[in-house]
């Protein structure tokens, strides 16, 4: 018994000598309030649920998004017979949000806005396969909590 608590103590021993040998050297750094900073804010609002944004070009498009802890945005759109899915990487910041749709016609509108005072969204919208292909502001008249 005694021989294999010592076995079991030198394993340990062992073990743990060479985590320290695994272990990345340590290299002297900048102190964390020296690095550059990413400001990333945490959802000021939820853009989850069905709504439709109003396009001044004339296009209304339905949304229905779900919208996860961290502020990310999934789900899909569409305007007329024309179907979207949202891509990754749409996310409401703050009181920012930005998405991109991939339209199953072809264009993918990328679309950026912010919450006002009054708790609607407003925007700007442009096709991101041809940004200078012109652009059209987007605005909303539901109310985001």
């Amino acid at each position: 018994m005694r021989l294999r608590l010592a076995a079991a103590a030198a394993l340990t021993l062992a073990l743990s000598a060479a985590g320290t040998a695994l272990a990345p050297a340590a290299t002297a750094s900048a102190p964390p309030s020296a690095s550059p900073s990413v400001s990333v804010q945490a959802p000021g609002f939820y853009a989850g649920g069905t709504w439709q944004l109003y396009q001044s070009n004339g296009i209304t498009v339905t949304l229905d998004l779900t919208q996860d802890g961290a502020g990310n945005l999934y789900g899909s759109g569409r305007f007329g017979s024309v179907a979207g899915t949202v891509e990754r990487g749409a996310v409401v910041d703050g009181t920012n949000i930005s998405f991109t749709i991939a339209w199953s016609n072809g264009p993918r509108g990328r679309y950026t806005g912010s919450l006002g005072a009054d708790r609607r969204l407003t925007g700007l919208t442009y096709d991101a396969n041809n940004p200078s292909g012109g652009q059209a502001t987007w605005s909303t008249t539901r109310v985001f909590s």
